[in-house]
């Protein structure tokens, strides 16, 4: 195996394709990006490819940020195929030194230079040169650039065989570019906007899930460019979304639209039609969604989306099987969820691989579908969210059939309410799901189904509960004393607060809903685990739970748009005996608590990403074992041989998942 490390100059870019040293700019973070696209997306060689390219224009000698050459022997302007223009997020296409007439005027200096691509990051134009009759030069506009094998077929329509796995941000880059159209070109609000991007997003879909059928999810440039072409796709679409709304009626009324006017339609098939929305990796997905997802339905309930890296650290350390009922009383977007249905989704492949004797890029056609059904029917045996948000429980049910096809019970319900007044069809779907009759759902002491419980809830003073009602289910709802007879331990009383904070009243209905033995693990302010006044919140916990691990997450964690200091506590709830058992002899089992703390988690307090350093302060990179490819040296050896190095996320998180599974083991603690 060749490989070795690079070591990166603080304020540098290690440049994908030539390996030179470049200011870290918002510039050369879109043409990093792209430059990935090219080479993994559309298959194009770096040897083939030129960055900061000098051009001859008249008396000027401008350099073109990326260019593309007809071969890799001849790397002159003369044999310049392709021309990309990247800039920065700020900068507008109708700008006249860096819009895209700077584009068109490096293209028409180049007299083989056929094709052209101006983005920045959230707007994107392909130009294609062609001479009218009168041998003037003209721009059309088609709706990519070829890849290497120069198939123009493709780029009109693609097949199934050709769409192209998204890399890095691109997927988030395409998202931001239609999010942006439709708000921007149809009137509609930012949310407004979001969901009817989403409506086009699971046409895409479900055209790829239609095995058998040529995909019908395609806008032909010419289409594109006029009134009657850009109806036709409008009905092409339109057809794929009736079908949709048959297959999801949980997310769709009969009577939804698409209401996009037919202009913003056309241009956003057009920008998402290359890619395979199935094949492209669930974190890149998850990312572009819940980046869009959070610039535009953030509500004022205390709700921070819960970053990835955190998602993926507690569903590492709870490590949900395939056959345990999972359940996120807070889900917000449906991260935890999405997670978790992932990592119980690659079990399942594991052993769906070990049980066929191939990997999955193996698989028949016939073998997919039997798998993706099981995806399925795990998703609706044993996952279940829900929300208070109307909005955002739709938001989760989108992103957990983007992400794996989990076709989940996500419910709108206030979770903090007692369950004998959830409204009859909330009562009816969960005890559907958990195999039990309506009515053996009616208050807190009858809803411990769940082997596993994960959640970010709502919390902050501002939005406290009030409510006897509610407040009385809790023994976290009443005042506490201390019992001055015995230093340290608490008792309730019967006056109910006033008020509570919601994460405190969360914690025990998280408890509530874990069957005896279940685990959970809660996102929750510190002070709850040192604010001398909250140590009745503390004792309470020790009663009811066996505290298996606490992490403290560095305060910058859910930066930039919240600075409170939290922890991820882990818990599992005592059995009814156990409690007993402790409350009569006075005595509590002493165990060990794994704790950590979590001083680099990836970003910093802007969120800009944050990458591993050496003691001088220059990034390390590594191989990026996706560019690995097998070749056969003189001697017949096999080596891998590594295309690209990539930087390495300065997040401890990982670090904290894999200590505590040794700590499990060591200490002997199963579930």
């Amino acid at each position: 195996m060749e490989s070795k490390v690079v070591i990166v100059p603080p304020g540098k870019i290690y440049d994908f394709v030539d390996g030179k040293f470049r200011d870290d700019t918002p510039e050369e973070y879109v043409r990093q990006n792209i430059e990935k696209r090219l080479v993994i997306e559309h298959g194009y060689p770096k040897e083939q490819i030129a960055v900061e390219f000098t051009i001859r224009t008249g008396s000027k000698r401008p350099r073109a940020d990326i260019v593309i050459f007809h071969d890799k022997e001849n790397r002159a302007q003369e044999n310049i195929k392709i021309i990309i223009e990247c800039k920065k997020e700020k900068t507008e296409p109708t700008q006249k030194k860096d819009g895209v007439g700077q584009l068109q005027a490096y293209m028409s200096s180049c007299p083989n230079c056929e094709w052209g691509m101006w983005t920045n990051g959230r707007q994107r134009f392909v130009y294609r040169k062609v001479v009218n009759e009168k041998g003037r030069i003209e721009f059309e506009e088609p709706n990519d650039i070829p890849s290497v094998d120069g198939s123009l077929e493709n780029i009109e329509r693609p097949k199934r065989t050709t769409l192209k796995r998204s890399v890095e941000d691109n997927l988030l880059f395409a998202f931001k570019t239609c999010h942006n159209h439709i708000y921007a070109n149809d009137g509609l609000q930012k949310s407004e906007a979001f969901f009817e991007l989403l409506k086009v997003i699971f046409c895409k879909i479900f055209d790829e899930h239609n095995i058998g059928h040529p995909l019908e999810f395609y806008a032909k440039s010419k289409e594109r460019a006029n009134p009657d072409g850009q109806l036709v796709i409008a009905g092409r679409i339109g057809r794929i979304f009736d079908a949709v709304k048959a297959q999801y009626p949980q997310i769709f009324e009969a009577a939804d639209k698409i209401k996009l006017k037919p202009r913003s339609l056309a241009y956003i098939v057009s920008e998402l039609q290359s890619y395979s929305f199935l094949g492209t990796d669930v974190d890149i997905k998850g990312k572009a969604y819940e980046e869009i997802v959070g610039s535009n339905l953030r509500g004022d309930r205390g709700e921070f989306f819960t970053p990835r890296n955190v998602v993926r650290m507690a569903v590492g350390m709870l490590e949900p099987t395939v056959d345990e009922r999972v359940l996120d009383p807070a889900c917000g977007t449906g991260g935890f969820l999405v997670v978790a249905m992932n990592y119980v989704g690659d079990v399942l492949r594991q052993a769906f691989e070990e049980e066929l004797g191939k990997t999955q890029k193996e698989w028949s056609d016939t073998e997919k579908d039997t798998f993706a059904r099981k995806i399925r029917q795990v998703a609706e045996e044993n996952f279940i969210g829900f929300d208070l948000s109307t909005t955002l429980v739709k938001a989760t049910k989108m992103n957990m059939v983007m992400n794996n096809d989990g076709n989940v019970n996500i419910f709108q319900c206030h979770s903090l309410l007692s369950p004998h007044e959830w409204e009859a069809h909330l009562r009816e779907g969960v005890s559907k799901v958990l195999g039990i009759r309506a009515s053996d759902i009616r208050n807190a002491d009858t809803i411990g189904f769940f082997d596993v419980v994960m959640t970010n809830p709502p919390f902050g003073s501002e939005i406290p509960i009030r409510d006897a009602t509610i407040l009385s289910q809790y023994d976290l709802g009443y005042i506490w004393e201390e019992d001055k007879e015995h230093p340290g331990a608490w008792r309730r009383t019967d006056r109910l607060q006033s008020s509570v904070p919601p994460e405190q009243l969360f914690i025990e209905r998280c408890v509530q809903f874990l069957r005896p033995g279940g685990r959970m693990g809660i996102v929750l302010p510190d002070s709850i685990l040192g604010n001398p006044g909250l140590a009745y919140i503390r004792h309470w916990l020790i009663r009811n739970t066996i505290i298996l691990a606490s992490i403290d997450l560095h305060v910058d964690t859910f930066q930039p748009k919240n600075g409170t200091q939290t922890s991820v506590l882990f818990l599992q709830k005592k059995t009814d005996e156990q409690v007993r058992k402790e409350e009569r002899t006075g005595k509590m089992r002493d165990y060990p608590i794994f704790m950590a703390m979590v001083d680099k988690v990836g970003h910093d307090k802007r969120g800009n990403k944050t990458y591993k350093r050496d003691k001088y302060g220059n990034e390390i990179l590594e191989d990026d074992e996706s560019s690995g490819e097998v070749e056969t040296a003189a001697n017949g050896t096999q080596v891998i041989r590594y295309k690209a190095k990539k930087r390495i996320e300065d997040d401890q998180m990982p670090l904290v998942v894999e200590a505590f599974r040794q700590w499990r083991k060591q200490e002997g603690i199963s579930w």
